[in-house]
């Protein structure tokens, strides 16, 4: 008889603890380097979020997090959208922001295509995501000036380069 090893269970200190100059998620309980992707994909995400923050922090609608944000999701897995916003309705009862992992999926996610991210991999995190409450996703496709846009794990919405995203 052959006993399958057991899978390491991370606590938030350790996962926390990782060197910080990669990005990490934890998925079935292994670590995910999802390391470097590019200038192109750097610059649209700082831009997207700076808009995103622009729009919600005058509204005081919630607050909006970067790629270095893991959330903990029901499976326990730790998944990190590019960017990420929150309600402050899904905060009430916090005093401040944890300095841990936010328990849930963001309402927004928004993920932005780089080149070692596959179809398969996008769809597993958007079923993720939308299992854990998450309201809404964009995935930006910079190769196709593109927005698909899903309010549940199927797509709802394309949008071109000459459409607007709301």
């Amino acid at each position: 008889m052959t006993v399958a090893p057991q899978k390491k269970v991370w606590t938030d200190e350790e996962f926390m603890a990782l060197p910080d100059d990669v990005n990490y998620e934890l998925v079935d309980g292994e670590v995910v380097n999802l390391g470097n992707s590019g200038m192109e994909h750097g610059n649209i995400s700082a831009y997207l979020c700076g808009l995103i923050e622009l729009y919600v922090r005058p509204k005081k609608l919630g607050v909006t997090c970067d790629s270095s944000t893991a959330f903990t999701l029901k499976s326990g897995n730790k998944r990190s959208p590019d960017i990420s916003f929150v309600s402050f309705e899904r905060l009430q009862g916090l005093r401040r922001l944890p300095k841990g992992f936010f328990q849930g999926a963001p309402d927004l996610a928004v993920e932005v295509i780089s080149p070692n991210n596959t179809f398969e991999e996008i769809h597993t995190k958007l079923v993720e995501y939308f299992d854990n409450a998450c309201r809404l996703a964009w995935v930006i496709n910079p190769d196709e000036l593109s927005v698909v846009v899903y309010r549940q794990p199927q797509p709802d919405k394309l949008l071109k380069i000459t459409d607007n995203l709301d």
